[in-house]
């Protein structure tokens, strides 16, 4: 009875993360279709929209006739009480993952507690605290393990090791529990 059930956990480790992946996938693509109100093609219209209109979209933002249009609109969108929030807050995220202005793409080791030899792996996202008054600090990011939130150390710079590690691989380890290799 104890082999089966080691197969059967077995099988569920090569088989969740698998049909999980195809599942969110899937589910995307059809939300995708829905949005678009494309029930009547073939699955993955959406998707292919999407694509087309983000790419345009972009086209049409790097053109220097559009540019000063969007400059306007994010600012009425910053000066705008509640909508400066929620935007100023979802722009900065993205532009941390993939904006020109990238935040997780110096990974280091901070020394947590010195005594007990204690060390959390994160990000560097300001090297410099001045406007806090603590030019001494820097502030370091390190995500949770299996979970979309974090916290935010400000550390002396002698705990910090900065590692010469791509910042995907140092993410990914972070976000596992480090079960995944570095």
């Amino acid at each position: 009875m104890r082999k089966l059930f080691n197969y059967f956990l077995n099988g569920f480790l090569i088989v969740a993360p698998v049909g999980l992946t195809i599942y969110i996938l899937f589910a995307t693509i059809r939300w995708l279709d829905g949005l678009f109100r494309m029930d009547n093609v073939p699955p993955g219209i959406g998707l292919l929209t999407a694509i087309v209109l983000l790419t345009v979209v972009g086209f049409i933002a790097k053109s220097f006739m559009v540019r000063p249009f969007l400059i306007i609109a994010e600012r009425v969108l910053h000066r705008t009480p509640l909508v400066s929030i929620i935007y100023s807050s979802l722009k900065d995220l993205f532009d941390a993952f993939v904006g020109d202005n990238q935040k997780f793409n110096c990974p280091v080791v901070m020394c947590v507690n010195p005594e007990a030899k204690i060390f959390k792996m994160g990000f560097v996202t300001q090297e410099n605290m001045e406007p806090a008054n603590r030019p001494d600090l820097v502030a370091v990011y390190c995500p949770h393990s299996y979970n979309f939130s974090g916290e935010l150390f400000l550390v002396p710079k002698e705990n910090v090791t900065f590692l010469e590690l791509p910042s995907s691989e140092v993410m990914k380890f972070v976000v596992s529990g480090g079960v995944s290799r570095l």
